[in-house]
């Protein structure tokens, strides 16, 4: 199951340099393609507000 960004995000991008198989493309909140994701949790390690979470 892929992870997605809720709200909380502020947009800082320190997830989607993270992302081994970028998953993760810039938006108004960040954004992850649940095609792409390959749910390996590197996102959330880094995410300063909490806003990535297991979908």
């Amino acid at each position: 199951m892929a992870h997605k960004i809720t709200e909380e995000c502020i947009a800082c991008g320190a997830c989607a340099g993270e992302c081994p198989v970028e998953a993760i493309s810039e938006g108004e909140i960040y954004v992850i393609d649940k095609d792409t994701c390959t749910d390996c949790g590197a996102c959330t390690e880094v995410c300063p507000t909490g806003a990535i979470i297991a979908g």
